[in-house]
């Protein structure tokens, strides 16, 4: 494993040839020179997160007021467990970003990661107005803090914080690649039984603003797929030593360890109590994005006879489809959801 060196932030020794700029490892002058770039991918990226902004508050959640005491138990123990989990996956996400923009030598891809960190921290936001607008000040610290006394959450916590720790210790290529690869199982695996539920709410007519935040936010974290995705590809063709049939085989189960998890954690927290929703759709959809999501990456399918969407799925593509302009549920207004043509989305 080769060690790295952080970049340093004045370097006029810099290259400015962008020929001769790497993912990582290279010698950047840290100038953000929107005519000149390597990876032309970057500046699509960047113009489409910045046309994507939006405003937790914009939403109306007064019909989750109404909504939130009537869930049936099942569907508010899931509905608070699962705000705690993605609460503090986008902190996390908030606080390791920069980190890892601190040895990304590629000036266009870290405006990619900056523009990242900044919608995770409107994301959290977005958790925060759901919790402070249908809950008192006691339940929605309770349900902000229970990561730390679920086991559930705290295990699955645990899976991502390590290896995000570890390069805190670690300052070494295939370090780094293992935090890009746990960023990918969180953005690309991670969340998605969660929206899965919000979605299920909206279809059966429950729980509008929050379906709405959803929406955005998964809008959101299909860019942020899309990107570390790019990102992976790029180092696969530069870095071609850190993907030894060892280390692609460690990866591997990475992602093996993220699907489990995510069942895991889907049977339990939804499980067969929640109406339209049982165990082995959970486990299935599940099962399905996690061949997806490696595929995408050039390598081959995790699980045989799950190649395709689930029919008993197809719902949650519906709801979450980001090239789709959103209607306000009580307005009947457009939102501008998407205020540009929207990155093709085939993650």
């Amino acid at each position: 494993m080769a060690q790295l060196t952080r970049k340093p932030l004045f370097n006029p020794g810099g290259d400015s040839d962008v020929l001769l700029r790497r993912m990582i490892g290279g010698n950047t002058t840290n100038l953000n020179d929107f005519n000149n770039v390597k990876y032309a991918w970057a500046k699509d990226w960047y113009r489409q997160a910045m046309n994507n902004f939006w405003i937790p508050e914009e939403i109306n959640l007064n019909p989750d007021i109404r909504d939130y005491p009537r869930l049936p138990p099942a569907e508010r123990t899931a509905y608070d467990k699962i705000l705690s989990f993605l609460v503090f996956l986008d902190s996390i996400q908030t606080a390791n970003l920069p980190t890892v923009g601190e040895y990304v030598t590629a000036n266009e891809v870290n405006l990619c990661l900056t523009i990242q960190s900044f919608q995770e921290c409107v994301h959290s936001q977005s958790y925060s107005y759901m919790l402070d607008t249908i809950c008192s000040p006691e339940e929605r610290d309770g349900i902000l803090y229970q990561w730390r006394s679920d086991e559930h959450l705290l295990r699955r916590n645990t899976f991502i914080g390590d290896q995000y720790n570890a390069f805190q210790q670690d300052k070494d290529d295939f370090t780094l690649l293992r935090v890009m690869i746990a960023n990918y199982i969180l953005e690309g695996i991670y969340f998605y039984s969660g929206f899965m539920f919000f979605y299920n709410l909206g279809r059966n007519g429950k729980m509008p603003g929050s379906v709405q935040e959803i929406r955005y936010i998964n809008r959101d974290e299909n860019t942020h797929l899309w990107l570390f995705r790019s990102i992976l590809l790029e180092l696969k063709k530069e870095q071609p030593q850190l993907f030894t049939p060892e280390r692609v085989a460690f990866l591997r189960g990475m992602m093996e360890e993220g699907v489990r998890q995510e069942i895991e954690w889907g049977r339990y927290v939804i499980g067969d109590g929640v109406q339209g929703l049982n165990r082995q759709m959970v486990s299935d959809y599940i099962r399905y994005l996690g061949n997806l999501r490696w595929t995408s990456l050039g390598f081959e399918p995790l699980y045989e006879g799950f190649d395709v969407e689930p029919e008993s799925m197809a719902w949650v593509s519906q709801y979450a489809n980001a090239n789709m302009v959103k209607t306000d549920f009580f307005e009947a207004r457009s939102t501008a959801y998407a205020k540009s043509t929207a990155l093709v989305d085939d993650l």
